[in-house]
């Protein structure tokens, strides 16, 4: 009987485990290093769902644009003939990247859904998700 009870409490141990990590958040936010490498990262944009979580058609210009970020904390944004610059940092604690633009009282903060070595997911505070990929 002993050994009965004490395979269901393996089991159950087991099980328990499992369960704990594979419920676990599946996305993955990786350090700063990540968003710039160790000098510079390009990023394009691959996917872009609006708030509701619908998948939106890229334009062209979309499509066309890069995201290169410097690990001085610099980067530059650029397509279709136009080149915006500014300065980034990321909060990895609460996973918030921010741009601060060049000559603008603008600042554009993301929340940081995932990152990895070649996927970098933003959202907006208006909902929309933006999927970005490394530019190979």
């Amino acid at each position: 009987m002993k050994a009965i009870n004490k395979g269901w409490q393996a089991l159950v141990a087991v099980l328990l485990t499992i369960a704990f990590t594979s419920c676990g958040n599946k996305e993955e936010i990786g350090s700063e290093s990540m968003i710039s490498g160790a000098d510079s990262k390009t990023w394009v944009a691959d996917i872009e769902e609006n708030a509701a979580g619908e998948e939106q058609a890229l334009t062209d210009a979309e499509q066309a644009q890069t995201m290169q970020f410097y690990a001085d904390g610099r980067f530059a944004l650029g397509g279709g003939g136009t080149l915006q610059t500014g300065t980034w940092s990321f909060d990895e604690a609460a996973k918030r990247l921010s741009l601060q633009f060049e000559d603008q009282e603008v600042t554009e903060n993301f929340e940081v859904v995932k990152l990895d070595d070649d996927e970098l997911d933003l959202r907006a505070d208006d909902g929309t998700l933006m999927e970005l990929e490394l530019k190979e």
